[in-house]
């Protein structure tokens, strides 16, 4: 593997990707209004769902880059990675970054009462989950063989245990 080989190749930088859905809602928000989130949930269902998705969200994106720092190795999917984190919030899940990503996302569309962000936070998980963490997976059994699959196989994905 070269070393422009060895990365990834994730389809897009997960915060790009994220960017579009901050950028794209609001947008359809305007064009093609539903006003479903304003209907069916308080002022105050709409502040307080907001702060404890966004506060899950920002607390397992700030100890899954904790782990990373310390053990060394990249943050980001597209450079080379070169340790297997499996401490902390990786100890119960494999991909905290990007389940923290969706629940900022979530949070952030009921704050704005944003039916398409929402919307297209749900359409982003699965191109997620093959553009970016399938391929990770790929680059990590590749890169460190039987223990990065042992991780695997002992560790849940998401968080959930199917």
């Amino acid at each position: 593997m070269t070393h422009q080989d060895d990365n990834a190749g994730v389809i897009a930088p997960p915060p790009l990707l994220a960017l579009g859905v901050i950028v794209l809602g609001p947008l359809l928000d305007w064009l093609a209004p539903a006003y479903l989130l304003s209907l069916m949930l308080s002022l105050t269902e709409r502040i307080m769902f907001p702060i404890i998705l966004i506060g899950a969200g920002a607390a397992m994106g700030y100890a899954a880059i904790k782990a990373f720092r310390a053990a060394g190795t990249r943050v980001e999917p597209w450079k080379p990675t070169t340790a297997i984190v499996t401490t902390g919030v990786f100890a119960w899940m494999r991909n905290p970054m990007y389940v923290g990503g969706a629940l900022i996302l979530a949070g952030l569309s009921v704050a704005l009462a944003s039916d398409w962000m929402l919307a297209l936070t749900f359409l982003l998980m699965p191109l997620m989950h093959y553009g970016v963490v399938k391929r990770e997976e790929r680059y990590l059994a590749a890169k460190f063989g039987q223990p990065y699959l042992d991780y695997m196989a002992q560790v849940s994905r998401y968080g959930w245990p199917f």
